[in-house]
């Protein structure tokens, strides 16, 4: 007999969760420390002090002044400013030697995968090599951000402590989102927006109450790790701008959100265009980062602040210091620059470029607007701010991240109405113009709708070829039921056979297919047995599948039609019967890849659920 009952005194699943969370939040807030620490350091020693070494004393400061032509002041020497984004990619090549695939280019995709589609289980060292592969590209003056890699880094964080406990596919998912809050909370000053961010774009939207309480309890934990370190100003801070005539204004909103849509996706088509050049181009891999470095400095004897995360020029136009022509060149180049910088191999996210893009976008509407209606609207950093969050929701199809993001940028209620109305008109015309964010596009050309969940995503990513049994017995048009009835008798497993056509231009074609339930209707009568054909008898509108279509378009035929084989065919048009898929086959082949993929909850030995 038990004197004591110690399972009463064990902390519950929620306290547990509580624990935990706070634990990732801690940890995610010391990460994003590292991170930034890091990332400040390499651009101080190579990007401060390479303009320093070219430039002298002061061309830090005439860097950071916003002013375009670099080479108006400083003559020849300008061209040596490429060297500087070109010696951090030279840097980040012991990196990408070592750990092929893990460092260079925009890496968020794969950590959504991971994360959605195979288990969440993340390595230490990508904690450590995204802070590495980051600094040396944005610290360099590569065109990228940091928010992307902290989440990252954050979400590492969350694996290993599920890797730790050993937990379920599910919990490793809100582990890991929970320590991509702290990150984006730690690194923004922005708690909810961390929170927002990891439900939205890390867990696709679907959550539950448990698992955002988890998100909430990191991201105020981590941001409190921040706030002890760097105080508690946001990341740019946004003046307190209000509307002056909301009557005029909301509409000029509405309109600017249109406008956002828009360039947001130009910015997707031409970011993934430029990286599938980048791909395509046959020189050696670790040469393409240099040349995409190269091309940024050039960029940058024009237009220096598309150089690093580009926040120092979205203050000044934030404060209304921005010149209308460079904001709206700014745009375009922004874009390229940044489609380039990772096209090519350079390290970061797109998180930094989107809040820049969205500055300049509002900056120069704003400018615009109050040139055509003075006194009557606010000014351009106004528009500014209301574009940072529009574009941003636009771009990763996130208009709630943006919302709060600078909700608690500004703590104004009087511009949240704005950023609401511009962020979900941007996202909504973004989405009707382009199914995809920016974040999911390969996805998308891999036939896998991520936002369906696991199991569908894992049936749409296998292929129909991968499955079919290619052993099938096949019947003549002409053959009579007797012979049909021999080919049942002797097959082990298949009751439903292709009906071939014997003659004419489609011979060898199959025209047909019959199942033991075609036959049954005239088994008892005998004189009819004995004269129809196969050909006579046989369905005749068929479903088939080719070797390309995937296993979740198959199982669907499967339901709606309610059969068990599905003749496989070389193409729609040409009926050339290449196999069989069953109904089991297909189950199997899932089950297959699913313990190929390490994602089955019944492999942990110990759980937390």
């Amino acid at each position: 007999m038990n004197l004591f009952n110690f399972q009463k005194y064990m902390p519950g699943e929620g306290t547990l969760m509580v624990v935990i969370a706070s634990f990732i939040g801690l940890a995610a807030g010391f990460a994003n420390i590292l991170f930034r620490s890091t990332e400040e350091f390499v651009r101080h020693m190579i990007f401060e002090g390479g303009l320093t070494q070219i430039f002298g004393e002061e061309g830090l400061s005439v860097f950071h002044s916003g002013d375009v032509f670099l080479f108006k002041g400083f003559g020849p020497a300008v061209l040596l400013l490429p060297l500087i984004p070109i010696i951090g990619m030279i840097l980040l090549i012991p990196l990408a030697y070592f750990y092929p695939g893990e460092v260079n280019g925009y890496g968020f995709t794969k950590f959504l995968r991971k994360v959605n589609l195979e288990g969440g289980r993340i390595k230490f060292r990508t904690i450590i090599l995204k802070t590495l592969s980051t600094s040396l590209t944005i610290g360099t003056g590569g065109s990228a951000g940091v928010e992307g890699p902290i989440a990252q880094v954050g979400g590492a964080v969350g694996s290993q402590v599920g890797q730790f406990f050993r937990v379920s596919g599910d919990r490793m998912k809100v582990y890991i989102a929970a320590g991509c809050a702290g990150g984006i909370g730690a690194m923004f000053n922005a708690p909810m927006a961390g929170v927002f961010f990891a439900s939205e774009i890390v867990l696709l939207g679907t959550y539950e109450i448990s698992s955002f309480s988890a998100l909430v309890i990191s991201s105020a934990i981590a941001t409190v790790v921040a706030r002890a370190t760097y105080g508690e100003s946001p990341a740019f801070p946004i003046p307190d701008y209000q509307l002056v005539n909301p009557m005029m204004e909301i509409p000029l909103y509405v309109l600017m959100g249109i406008i956002i849509g828009i360039v947001a996706v130009i910015h997707i088509k031409f970011f993934y265009q430029v990286r599938d050049r980048c791909q395509d181009i046959k020189i050696n891999p670790y040469v393409k980062p240099i040349m995409g470095a190269a091309v940024i400095g050039v960029i940058g004897i024009f237009f220096p602040q598309i150089m690093g995360d580009g926040y120092f020029y979205i203050e000044k136009v934030l404060h209304g210091e921005g010149v209308l022509w460079v904001m709206l060149a700014l745009i375009f180049v922004k874009i390229a620059a940044t489609a380039i910088t990772l096209g090519t191999g350079g390290a970061g996210g797109v998180f930094a470029p989107a809040l820049f893009i969205g500055a300049m976008i509002g900056g120069a509407f704003g400018g615009v607007c109050h040139m055509l209606f003075p006194g009557m609207v606010a000014g351009p950093g106004a528009y500014a701010a209301v574009g940072i969050g529009a574009f941003l929701g636009a771009t990763t199809h996130s208009p709630l991240t943006a919302i709060f993001l600078l909700f608690e940028m500004t703590g104004n209620y009087q511009i949240i109405i704005p950023v609401m109305l511009a962020s979900i008109i941007g996202t909504v015309v973004a989405k009707h113009l382009h199914h995809d964010s920016i974040d999911t596009v390969d996805f998308s050309r891999e036939g896998i709708d991520i936002h369906e969940g696991r199991e569908t995503a894992i049936m749409r990513s296998l292929k129909v070829g991968i499955a079919m049994s290619e052993d099938v017995d096949f019947i003549s048009e002409r053959a009579n039921v007797n012979q049909l009835l021999k080919i049942f008798s002797m097959a082990e497993d298949s009751f439903y056979f292709p009906v071939l056509a014997e003659t004419g231009p489609k011979a060898g074609r199959m025209m047909g297919i019959i199942s033991l339930q075609d036959v049954k209707a005239i088994l008892h009568d005998e004189e009819l047995r004995l004269s129809a054909t196969v050909g006579n008898i046989c369905a005749r509108k068929v479903v088939t599948l080719t070797p390309s279509d995937n296993l979740y378009d198959a199982m669907t035929q499967f339901v709606v039609k309610g059969i068990e084989e599905i003749p496989v065919v070389e193409s729609k048009d040409e009926m050339w019967v290449v196999g069989m898929l069953k109904r089991r086959e297909v189950i199997a082949a899932y089950n297959r890849e699913v313990l190929k993929r390490g994602i089955s909850e019944k492999t942990a030995s110990f759980k937390i659920s």
